[in-house]
């Protein structure tokens, strides 16, 4: 419902938003995803949950952490300026301890590369050297699609 008709569920968003601090981390999850994928959406239904969903990204649960990453990219997709000066945060879960978390991370980097690749430049060459040696092979592809999709991204503009 929140992808394709966020206005039928707006006056759910904050009860939706509540659960993203609840001591079940299914529920956080789920959370999560939901506001990820109204705020692809419309960004004004979640922007003043936004702190809130960032603070997922130190949660105990690695499906509730890979959840933020995933709503995030979400969020990104409609709204990739809000996370320009956010890039750190997710560079560094690509070293997160879990492995769900690591191979998703580097998507961010894809997704706001393609719509302001000037904010990824500057992960580029790190970017590069995943992508020929970290461990995980998704997280290698992963790291080279968004090199690629950036590198291009910064020709055309």
């Amino acid at each position: 419902m929140g992808l394709k008709h966020p206005e039928e569920i707006e006056c759910h968003v904050g009860g939706i938003a509540s659960y993203l601090k609840d001591d079940n981390p299914k529920l956080r999850e789920r959370s999560a995803n939901a506001m990820g994928r109204i705020g692809r959406a419309d960004v004004n239904l979640v922007i003043s949950y936004f702190d809130e969903v960032m603070e997922l990204r130190h949660d105990e649960s690695e499906n509730v952490r890979h959840a933020f990453v995933w709503a995030c990219e979400n969020i990104a997709s409609s709204s990739p300026e809000l996370f320009c000066e956010k890039l750190e945060i997710f560079f560094e879960m690509i070293s997160d301890s879990g492995e769900k978390v690591r191979i998703e991370a580097p998507e961010m980097f894809r997704v706001v590369g393609k719509r302001m690749p000037y904010c990824v430049k500057p992960y580029l060459e790190r970017l590069c050297w995943i992508a020929e040696n970290d461990e995980n092979p998704t997280v290698r592809i992963h790291s080279a699609g968004a090199v690629r999709i950036t590198k291009k991204a910064l020709k055309e503009s």
